[in-house]
């Protein structure tokens, strides 16, 4: 019995170490307009995911609060609603933590899916 608490709390020890996203990200890419260049700061509650995002091509670059944030085990999903002239395009995160990165699939309106990987600042 005792072999199999030890068990259950070394599997839930490890999916809240596999969840810990807080703190500061960042990440660079090429994309169909050029390298991008962001931060991320996130802040984790449970399952909900909160923060800010600024970045952008250099000659754009938006700050903003991202919305719809999840955390479940070690995978991430949020919106960055990024403003260009009078319009908001949505961009759908979802990634996946693996140690101190979190591989992304972007999805940028109706225009592109990008990869791209998230790296924990120290």
């Amino acid at each position: 019995m005792t072999l199999r608490y030890l068990a259950l709390a070394v599997v839930f020890a490890a999916a809240a170490f596999a969840a810990d996203v807080n703190g500061k990200w960042a990440a660079e890419f090429d994309t169909q307009i050029g390298p991008q260049k962001y931060t991320y700061d996130f802040k984790v509650d449970g399952a909900t995911l909160t923060g800010k995002i600024k970045g952008g091509p250099a000659e754009r670059a938006n700050e903003s609060d991202l919305k719809e944030g999840k955390v479940s085990g070690d995978e991430v999903s949020f919106v960055e609603i990024f403003k260009f002239e009078d319009n908001e395009v949505r961009i759908e995160y979802k990634g996946k933590l693996v140690g101190d990165e979190i591989k992304f699939t972007r999805k940028v309106g109706d225009f592109a899916t990008e990869e791209l990987v998230a790296k924990r600042v120290k």
